[in-house]
C-alpha cells in the first residue's frame, strides 16, 4: 500500500530565518480521505506544495513508497495537486485543455469527463480565461476526478461553486472513490460540507500540526456541555476547554477528552460537537494562544 511520509520537515519565509512550517511529521495513507484544516497563512499550502514538489524543504523530506519526492518523475506521476492558481492556458479552449491531459495521463478516464462535463453544464468550447471562477474550478475538478493517480490533493476545490455544483461535487467525488478507492487530500474552509466524508483529520496552527487523528476519535471525545453555569463550571472543571459561550446565566462549554467519571448534573446537556465547530474551536484556542 502506497504512503507519502513528511518527515522532520521545516520551510522557512524566502528571504528570512522565520518558519512558514515547523518540524512537521505526518503520513498520508491509501485510499483515505483527508480533511486538512487551519486558518489562511497557517501553513496548508506550502504542506501541499511541498507534497507535490512545486517548492523545497528547508530541511527534512517527502517521501512516497520511502522514496524522496524531489525530482522523482515516477513518485510525482502518482500524485495530482489541484491548487487555486490557473495553470493553463489563457487562452486555450477547454477541451483542448482536456486533451492536453489525456495525452500526459495514459489512463486517463475519459468518460468519466464527458460524463462530469454534462452534468457540470460545462461549454468545453469556452476558453479558459473567459470562464467565470466557479467554472475554472470546475474544469480543475473534472481533471483531478480524472487522472490515474493515488494520491489527489484538493486546495478549496469548490472556490466560486454555486450550491448546486457544490453538491454534484461531493456526490461525484464519493461515487468515484467508491467505485476506485484512492488519497485525496482535501483543504477547504467549507468544513461542515466535508464533515461526514473525511476519514482522517489533520489541523495546522502556526506552521505546526495540532490535530492529526481519524474524524471518528476525535469526535469520540469532543463534547459540548450546557446548561447552569454554575453546574456546567464545576461539572467541567478538570476538562480541556477548548470553547466557551454564554447566554445569561447559561452556557456552553466546549471539551476534548474524557468526560469526568461522575453522573451529568439534572440540567445539564452533555452533546457531540460537529466538526465544522470543534476546527473553529481550535482555530480559535490557538489564535488565542498565540497573543
Amino acid at each position: 500500500m502506497s504512503k507519502i511520509e513528511i518527515k522532520n520537515l521545516n520551510k522557512n519565509f524566502k528571504f528570512g530565518k522565520d518558519k512558514i512550517l515547523k518540524d512537521i511529521n505526518l503520513s498520508f495513507d491509501s485510499n483515505k480521505i483527508y480533511g486538512l484544516f487551519g486558518e489562511n497563512g497557517a501553513g496548508k499550502s506550502t504542506l501541499m506544495n511541498l507534497i507535490a514538489d512545486y517548492t523545497f524543504p528547508t530541511d527534512g523530506q517527502v517521501t512516497l513508497d520511502n522514496e524522496n519526492v524531489h525530482d522523482n518523475d515516477k513518485a510525482l506521476s502518482k500524485i495530482y495537486y489541484m491548487n487555486q492558481n490557473n495553470m493553463y492556458p489563457k487562452n486555450e479552449k477547454v477541451k483542448k485543455i482536456f486533451e492536453l491531459t489525456k495525452s500526459i495521463y495514459k489512463d486517463y478516464d475519459v468518460q468519466l469527463q464527458d460524463k462530469l462535463v454534462k452534468k457540470f453544464q460545462l461549454n468545453i468550447k469556452t476558453r479558459f480565461n473567459k470562464l467565470s471562477t466557479g467554472y475554472k474550478s470546475i474544469v480543475k475538478i473534472i481533471i483531478a476526478l480524472c487522472v490515474p493517480c493515488e494520491f489527489i490533493i484538493l486546495d478549496e476545490p469548490t472556490l466560486g461553486l454555486d450550491a448546486r455544483n457544490r453538491d454534484i461535487f461531493y456526490r461525484e467525488l464519493i461515487e468515484s472513490y467508491s467505485e476506485e478507492p484512492r488519497t485525496f487530500i482535501i483543504s477547504t474552509h467549507i468544513i461542515e460540507e466535508i464533515d461526514k466524508l473525511v476519514s482522517n483529520v489533520v489541523m495546522i496552527a502556526d506552521g505546526k500540526v495540532v490535530l492529526n487523528d481519524t474524524s471518528d476519535n476525535i469526535r469520540a471525545k469532543a463534547y459540548s456541555v450546557n446548561g447552569p453555569m454554575d453546574l456546567v463550571s464545576d461539572y467541567t472543571k478538570d476538562l480541556s476547554v477548548i470553547g466557551k459561550e454564554s447566554l445569561g446565566q447559561y452556557v456552553t462549554i466546549d471539551v476534548m477528552g474524557s468526560l469526568p467519571n461522575k453522573k451529568v448534573p439534572s440540567g445539564v446537556k452533555v452533546t457531540k460537537i460537529e466538526l465544522q465547530k470543534l476546527i473553529v474551536n481550535l482555530m480559535n484556542k490557538d489564535g488565542a494562544n498565540d497573543n
